[in-house]
């Protein structure tokens, strides 16, 4: 067991955990944590940080000591026990402005403020120890049944109050309950032989063994899934589980094995694929289902190491020691031979995409992103297409060897017909001069173009015409609403009905076609994803359904102007990391159950094929998706295993089947399904079920639907796990691994996705719901519940390099009281950075940041940051570059300046991050957890 007391890098702190009896490494700037002690750190002279030689700014000490005390004291989160300086002197002009009404006046939150100046987090008592108002009977239960269990570790619940327990952000990035498997349940000692939460993580760490269990609690059951994540080797990627009796964990994000040898064992009846949980009988020979029990025989090839022509050793096999593994299909899984990676790319070349500078930067990303296409170099086998559209279709043919091209435009778009049946589809390795040529010669060929609408359905038939043989990936890149031909649309925003019960049916595809013409690319394997421009209205909702049912994904970039290096920029980097996605083709997925578990409903991007097989043309990296699991008998068994097989072909020719294999405990005692909750993962599902409701009926049954399932398992954790029972309380318990569920579904209900307002333009309401049920949960949670910094005083190793990595500093609570007038602050939520400038901001702050004299002078809106010569300016920097490349996916969020004072939609939308405040009519987090209390005693009505 490591000691705290030895030397931690700097931002580190130790908490012991009782419940685990280990010590748990915490990085304060990020809430990461890990059971494995970080490297220490490095020679003091090797850091970045000042030396006591070195000056180190300090901007408007006085106020700032006065508020968080001495800026030494900055190596952990401070948190003030008084209220800000402008509320002490009664409000200045424009205060009101950061602080709405209803918020936590002097004193009204003190308990909170204290949990938050202790540091750390705060065990809380097991729940046979607490106040008169937990325990009892419950305790007893559990302890009975720790008697009974065979040596098998037990959830501990432990309960917290909401009215005491402010929102802290580290609690959103610990690890899940810990998953407590029988003893002799896994056949291999691997701390991989387990699904990482990454990959798949349920609802529910310990599965309710009968329904009448799962549906007294109230939690839904369901797995999250991230089937193909990227791997990152930094510290931001999350750390495999310790196994049972491992006192630590590797940092490393282990690449998953891929098993060559063709050498494939799967049940006779359920089909599924063995893994570390069955168990091998009759000497070896046999292995018995961990789901059905069928005994199968061992393949002869099994114990055989075909690289040497040996025996091998059967408990080294990768798919008896890893949860996730990848196969080499044999020629049984094919239904063809593995098809090349395809990519058409339908290019919107009208008025509009010429003078936005849509057309130049598209064309130029594409050519600078040729290299990193996958491709399997000299023995190149993608394919690409280029096709433009206005009210025309343009296709362009390259004859093989040469760099001369030949334009073909098709004016008739009522019969999409291909004018050539050859050189239109061309091999990548073997054209590349052709295709490099006609990249850099498009822009120049319509630069005069001033055709305005759009035949984008047309094109869309033309592109599946081209590829629908061989399958692949439409690229869509459009810049105006679709006016001719198939899928042409109106514009259908009134701004009206925003804000009304009729404002759903915006959020709906005015046309069939879209719909029809997904599911037709999804049985041809063809994918599609969007990238939409536009200065007006978009209608994504509709355009989102190609890629929702073919599982791609949308991209939309409003006001989109490649004049600003802003725009140009997020779009080329965006647009490039798709490029060089290395994506699955030609892929089902399909999850299997231990016996008395059924998949009962899907959320995400695919198409539901048969009863529980989902089809995905093509699967993007680091996409989500949630499976809702129905518990249709008792179960026996002491754990049950939940497997997710992709079946796929590599974008190098290769077929594969990925499989993910989760193994959970089961019980039969309440409390321990509350204690085995995941707030993230219940989250996550929340989410997708707000979209879909939003989409079947209105948004405001949407949000109370959420709402309303919150007071549920508040209610029945009061009922069921406190002495207060079903009678009033003064206080609101819950879990403590579920205490920031009711931040978090404050966070969705205050989303653009489903918020409720006048204000949201039908296009961003329909793109954050895109957003909502594609993401996975580590850009998810951040997109609900926001990250807030403080800059202007942070702490003296922030924004510096340490062992993970720079350094960022401690977050805040979203919540306006914490802005200083002279402050600088971070906001962000993985798609958007604000930079928020207090309006007396000293001249030095403004100069070593901006390069600009005064706060007058200063700008508000999209920008870049200037590097300057200074230590603050190359600090701040790598904190916002660090917020940039900290999460997985291709997203690059613009940042923007916000001036205290500045205009006013643009301060609100920054403000609207902050949810612990009020805003319009949705209340403040403190107003949000009384309307719960009241409705979980029975009184009042909605939030």
């Amino acid at each position: 067991m490591a000691s705290p007391a030895q030397q931690l890098p700097p931002g580190w702190v130790a908490e012991w955990n009782a419940e685990h009896q280990r010590y748990l490494f915490i990085e304060t700037a990020t809430g990461h944590s890990q059971w494995e002690p970080p490297a220490p750190p490095v020679d003091q002279q090797a850091h970045s940080a000042p030396s006591h030689h070195s000056k180190r700014r300090q901007y408007a000490a006085g106020q700032t000591q006065a508020y968080y005390g001495s800026m030494e004291d900055q190596s952990q989160a401070q948190y003030a026990t008084t209220s800000p300086p402008q509320l002490q002197q009664g409000g200045a002009a424009g205060s009101g402005q950061l602080f709405t009404p209803g918020l936590a006046g002097p004193g009204q939150f003190a308990s909170q403020q204290s949990s938050y100046d202790s540091g750390g987090y705060q065990q809380q008592p097991p729940i046979d120890q607490q106040q008169s108002g937990y325990g009892g009977v419950n305790a007893l239960a559990d302890q009975f049944s720790t008697m009974g269990m065979g040596g098998q570790k037990q959830f501990q619940l432990y309960t917290a109050n909401l009215l005491t327990s402010p929102p802290d952000h580290r609690e959103l990035v610990r690890p899940p309950p810990e998953i407590r498997l029988p003893p002799n349940s896994c056949i291999s000692p691997s701390p991989l032989a387990n699904a990482h939460w990454s990959y798949q993580r349920s609802t529910l760490n310990a599965i309710p063994t009968t329904s009448s269990l799962l549906n007294k609690a109230k939690i839904p059951l369901a797995l999250i899934l991230t089937p193909y994540r990227t791997l990152k080797a930094d510290s931001t990627a999350p750390l495999p589980q310790p196994s049972e009796g491992s006192d630590t964990v590797s940092g490393e994000d282990p690449p998953v094995p891929l098993v060559t040898d063709t050498v494939i064992a799967r049940c006779r009846r359920c089909r599924t694929y063995i893994n570390p949980y069955v168990q091998f009988v009759d000497g070896g020979n046999r292995w018995r289902c961990c789901m059905c029990n069928m005994t199968n025989e061992v393949p002869q090839m099994f114990d055989w190491d075909q690289t040497t022509n040996s025996p091998g050793d059967r408990w080294a096999r990768a798919e008896l020691n890893h949860a996730v593994v990848e196969f080499v299909a044999p020629t049984e899984y094919m239904v063809r031979p593995p098809q090349p990676a395809v990519y058409v790319f339908l290019v919107d070349v009208s008025h509009a995409a010429v003078q936005s500078g849509m057309l130049a930067t598209a064309t130029r990303t594409i050519l600078e992103n040729l290299d990193r296409i996958p491709d399997t170099g000299d023995e190149g086998r993608t394919k690409v297409a280029i096709i433009g559209f206005d009210t025309s279709l343009y296709f362009f043919s390259i004859t093989p060897g040469s760099t001369d091209s030949s334009m073909l435009v098709m004016s008739d778009t009522e019969d999409v017909f291909l004018p050539k049946p050859t050189d239109l589809l061309l091999n990548l390795a073997e054209n590349r001069a052709g295709i490099e040529a006609l990249l850099g010669r498009i822009p120049d060929m319509f630069a005069d173009n001033g055709i305005v609408g759009s035949a984008l359905g047309p094109a869309l038939q033309a592109g599946f015409k081209l590829m629908s043989p061989i399958g692949g990936k439409i690229v869509v890149l459009s810049s105006s609403l679709p006016s001719v031909g198939a899928g042409a649309l109106k514009n259908r925003e009134d701004p009206k009905i925003l804000g009304t019960s009729k404002e759903s049916g915006l959020l709906q595809a005015a046309s069939p076609f879209y719909k029809t013409f997904a599911i037709e690319c999804s049985r041809a394997q063809v994918s599609v994803d969007m990238f939409l421009f536009s200065a007006g209205y978009q209608d994504v909702a509709s355009l989102a359904c190609l890629p929702h049912y073919t599982s791609g994904q949308t991209y939309y970039y409003p006001a989109f102007n490649a004049s600003r290096t802003e725009d140009a920029i997020k779009f080329a980097h965006e647009f490039g990391e798709v490029l060089a996605m290395p994506i699955m083709l030609e892929a089902v997925m399909r999850v299997r159950a231990s016996r008395g578990l059924r998949m009962a409903s899907f959320h995400g991007n695919f198409f539901v094929r048969s009863t529980d097989l989902l089809a995905m043309p093509a699967v993007p990296q680091d996409q989500s998706y949630a499976i809702e699991v129905q518990i249709e008998e008792t179960i026996t068994a002491s754990f049950v295993v939940f497997q997710t097989a992709v079946l796929h072909t590599t974008c190098f020719g290769e077929r594969r089947i990925r499989v993910v294999t989760q193994a959970l405990p089961t019980t039969s005692n309440l409390s321990e399904v509350f204690a085995s909750a995941d707030q993230v993962a219940l989250a996550t599902l929340l989410a997708n079920k707000a979209v879909e409701r939003s989409l079947t009926h209105k948004l405001e049954d949407a949000r109370d639907a959420v709402f309303n399932k919150l007071v549920d398992i508040l209610s029945t954790y009061k009922a069921s796990m406190t002495a207060g029972g079903a009678g009033a309380s003064a206080q609101l318990a819950i879990a403590e691994n579920l205490k920031m569920l009711p931040a978090l579904v404050l966070g969705l209900l205050k989303n653009v996705g489903i918020r409720q307002s006048a204000q949201i333009p039908p296009d961003i309401r329909a793109y954050s719901q895109a957003l909502l049920t594609s993401l996975p949960s580590q850009l998810l949670i951040p997109y609900i519940y926001p990250t807030f910094y403080s800059l202007h005083n942070m702490p003296n190793d922030a924004g510096t390099v340490g062992p993970q990595g720079v350094i960022l500093p401690p977050a805040l609570p979203l919540t306006s009281e914490r802005f200083e007038r002279h402050g600088l602050y971070l906001i962000e939520d993985g798609q958007t950075i604000f930079l928020w400038v207090g309006r007396d901001a000293v001249p030095q702050l403004i100069m070593d940041v901006f390069d600009l004299p005064s706060y007058e002078v200063l700008r508000g809106g999209k920008t870049t940051l200037p590097t300057l010569p200074n230590p603050f300016s190359q600090r701040i920097n790598s904190i916002i570059q660090k917020t940039r490349e900290m999460r997985r996916g291709p997203y690059y969020p613009h940042l923007y300046i916000v001036k205290e004072d500045g205009e006013a939609p643009l301060r609100l939308w920054a403000l609207s991050l902050l949810i612990q405040d009020r805003a319009d009519v949705l209340p403040s987090y403190h107003q949000f957890v009384s309307s719960l209390k009241e409705k979980v005693n029975g009184n009042g009505g909605g939030y």
